[in-house]
């Protein structure tokens, strides 16, 4: 099976069709993602370079000298982003990631890669998908990491706060169809590569100026086709806490795709409501870093889909957190704790305050869309429909044909992502987060913070 490919000038998109544009997506893992070698022989592989006397390594690329840097796009945990134009005769426009180690006053402090960049690294240099963010290459100059990806002009965190201002404007069904469409699209071929995103949110998911989606920024990615070796026990958190599906928040060990799918349900919603379906604050973790049970989100979700059951979900009573929800559940009273869902009057509210057409089935989500919504809201994970299902859905086969190009007919214009020059010397940014670097510790951050005090 094979799917149109979404090129720079949009086509249609085939409902009916749900593998990789690219190189076909493959369920042998030994064939198309031989992911096992050590950090070492990663950076090895990754980048031409040389034992140089001191003992340090010295790469035969320099990034100032095949990249121009135009200036500062965001700045996290993980390092920095900065926006770059080719030189010497390579065109385009590229984003790259700086990972720590950086220079802190005069003296370049080296402390490892952390386990995040490594399996970014190791998994991007082997996928190859259209609606996966391209890896360009790796360079390793003074110690330092740049991975350089192709640039997009926009997010769909942008893109969903674009649509708030200067007052709320619905984002056209059909646009949000064919975002839906090609972001499952890209998650079946990494779920048929056996990889887990774990981080899927509107800021994470890139588009580009030619309205093609790319998933980004893989760096909670794991493999899963290794059932014995539980997820948990490498990081006991994953997915930031509004899209984080029911079966994390009440301490599942072992965990599938499905809360990718989970993930996806929610940027659903958002992209409908401009807003986040399941709003709920954070607990953090304690000194001994004790996972906290995460009473607010979970009771956001419990005030719109009701309260889980174990009748319509077995696995429910394993759930280590199980206690903490019979707790809460009974906190809320007899009337809230027999409370059905309400996930059908939120969509059609939703649907009428974004003035969808009631009419015609290309002007609204409509039905189908409800349906699949409320499948991939699935309190069961066992349940919970999958990449491949979503795809053949009726929302994508009824409705008429889907572009490639999620912009097509839109006459509006969206800006482009916002790129400083504050601080665009890529070899002296301080470490995020010091004093010295006179910038935000992060953009999206940033962002989601200002949306909080909404």
């Amino acid at each position: 099976m094979s799917l149109t490919n979404p090129s720079s000038t949009g086509g249609p998109l085939s409902a009916t069709t749900t593998s990789s544009i690219r190189p076909a997506a493959s369920a042998s893992v030994t064939q198309n993602l031989n992911l096992k070698r050590s950090a070492q022989a990663a950076s090895d592989d990754l980048v031409d370079s040389k034992r140089s006397p001191g003992g340090g390594y010295t790469s035969k690329v320099h990034v100032r000298e095949k990249y121009h840097i135009i200036g500062f796009i965001s700045s996290g945990t993980y390092g920095r982003v900065y926006k770059a134009v080719g030189r010497n005769g390579q065109k385009g426009e590229f984003a790259i990631k700086k990972f720590k180690p950086d220079k802190e006053g005069e003296l370049i402090q080296y402390t490892g890669l952390s386990q995040s960049a490594i399996r970014e690294m190791a998994l991007c240099s082997e996928l190859s998908h259209a609606n996966v963010v391209e890896l360009v290459e790796i360079i390793l100059e003074d110690k330092c990491i740049f991975m350089v990806f192709e640039y997009t002009e926009h997010d769909l965190l942008q893109i969903i706060h674009h649509h708030t201002q200067p007052q709320r404007h619905a984002i056209p069904a059909s646009m949000v169809r064919s975002i839906l469409f090609q972001l499952l699209n890209g998650l079946l071929y990494l779920h048929s590569n056996w990889v887990l995103h774990r981080d899927l949110k509107p800021a994470n998911i890139l588009v580009t100026s030619n309205g093609a989606i790319r998933i980004g920024d893989l760096g909670l990615a794991r493999l899963f086709y290794k059932p014995l070796n539980s997820l948990f026990s490498g990081d006991k958190v994953v997915v930031t806490i509004w899209y984080r599906a029911p079966e994390l928040l009440l301490g599942s060990r072992h965990y599938t795709p499905a809360v990718d799918l989970w993930a996806v349900g929610c940027i659903f919603a958002e992209l409908l409501s401009l807003r986040p379906i399941f709003k709920g604050e954070e607990a953090k973790m304690d000194s001994k870093k004790t996972v906290p049970f995460q009473r607010n989100q979970m009771m956001k979700i419990i005030e719109i889909l009701g309260v889980p059951r174990k009748e319509n979900w077995p696995g429910l009573v394993s759930m280590p957190e199980y206690p903490q929800l019979q707790s809460l559940a009974l906190s809320r009273g007899p009337s809230h704790f027999n409370k059905p869902s309400n996930l059908d009057g939120w969509y059609q509210s939703c649907l009428k305050n974004g003035g969808y057409s009631s009419t015609s089935t290309a002007g609204t989500p409509g039905a189908d869309g409800f349906d699949l919504l409320s499948q991939l809201l699935e309190y069961d994970p066992t349940k919970r429909i999958t990449a491949r299902e979503a795809l053949e859905h009726p929302y994508f086969k009824n409705g008429g044909q889907m572009s490639a190009n999620c912009f097509e007919g839109y006459e509006g214009k969206y800006p482009h992502r916002r790129v400083t020059s504050d601080d665009n010397d890529i070899r002296t940014g301080s470490i995020p987060g010091t004093k010295r670097s006179g910038l935000p510790d992060d953009s999206v951050v940033g962002r989601v913070s200002k949306r909080l005090k909404e």
